[in-house]
């Protein structure tokens, strides 16, 4: 993770920090012993830089704020959730309703809807029937949400994926 005190192996660091009075360029001795005269550590922030950049700060407190940054950042981060819809190659007018209520329920919670005809036997003859239904779907749907994929047929399943777009 990060090189402390005695780990460091450089000749040179450059020293920065709010608790150092001489900011710059100096000799690992010299930054381990004012690191020592405060009771902290020298921890090395930035190895790559030329020459290695150190800090002089309480490590185990450095660790947490790491930490806890890293948490934040995950908690601000964007779930996606992909809602599924099922549709048969024959599926009646009633149930089609039924369904694209649901996926404009879907879509506006911000859900990405993954929708797919799903063909049986010998119903795999009706594929452009399944193809007219996802596109009819993604045309009824255009204002909440754009196509992201096209429908392609993989295997027994004709697919596309619908995103719901940015509330402004």
């Amino acid at each position: 993770m990060f090189r402390i005190n005695e780990t460091i192996k450089v000749t040179h660091v450059r020293l920065v920090g709010d608790n150092v009075d001489e900011q710059g360029i100096v000799s690992i001795q010299e930054a381990l012993k004012i690191a020592d005269e405060q009771e902290l550590d020298l921890v090395e922030i930035s190895p790559k830089a030329e020459p290695p950049v150190c800090k002089v700060i309480d490590y185990s407190k450095f660790l947490y704020e790491q930490k806890r940054k890293l948490k934040e950042m995950k908690s601000k981060a964007t779930k996606v959730i992909v809602k599924e819809i099922r549709f048969g190659p024959n599926t009646d007018e009633h149930d089609y309703e039924f369904k694209k209520n649901h996926a404009v329920k879907f879509l506006e919670e911000g859900a990405k809807l993954k929708v797919y005809v799903f063909f049986k036997g010998r119903s795999i003859l009706f594929k452009d029937k399944g193809e007219i239904l996802l596109l009819r779907l993604a045309q009824e749907l255009e204002e909440l949400g754009k196509v992201e994929q096209m429908p392609r047929l993989e295997g027994k399943r004709m697919t596309m994926y619908i995103s719901p777009k940015k509330k402004k």
